[in-house]
């Protein structure tokens, strides 16, 4: 026998093998062996719209998220206390990283008021504080910027508050 006929001789068997029906050896018997997922009779999320996850922190830590113009011009508004503003974004790697931290300088100053903007959500007050990369701080005490961070440095984040508390 030459080599390809022997080839094809190969392919051919391999061909039959990939056509035959499953028998009780195979994955088919598996399926119906296998033991049935329980099914409760609860439904397995709730119908509520899930908070996103600086929400959940924020609200019990002391860190305030501001969710709309209004919001922040409250914020604004009061006065002899040094303002933290956290301008940071959901997609943010860094945000998410110095976040813990924002939220332990939060009780740590406790003459300071901390806040969180999604500059996505208020696009508005992100363009007029002129943000232009995330996290961005900025420090505000009697309605004036006295001070901005820009970027995941909690040394220098400690530092303005530190130098404005």
């Amino acid at each position: 026998m030459s080599a390809s006929a022997a080839f094809r001789r190969t392919l051919l068997t391999s061909a039959s093998r990939l056509s035959r029906p499953a028998t009780n050896n195979t994955f088919s018997s598996f399926t119906r062996t296998a033991s049935p997922i329980s099914r409760s009779s609860q439904a397995p999320f709730s119908k509520a719209p899930a908070r996103h996850f600086s929400a959940t922190m924020a609200d019990k830590e002391g860190v305030h998220n501001l969710t709309s113009r209004a919001d922040f011009d409250t914020a604004m508004a009061t006065k002899d206390t040094l303002m933290v503003l956290d301008c940071f974004a959901t997609w943010c790697g860094p945000c998410k990283v110095i976040a813990p931290q924002v939220v332990k300088m939060s009780d740590t100053y406790k003459d300071a008021r901390f806040y969180k903007i999604d500059v996505d959500d208020v696009p508005d007050v992100a363009q007029e504080l002129g943000v232009r990369a995330m996290p961005t701080f900025f420090l505000f005490k009697n309605g004036e910027k006295v001070s901005e961070v820009v970027g995941a440095n909690p040394k220098a984040l400690e530092a303005a508050i530190q130098n404005n508390v």
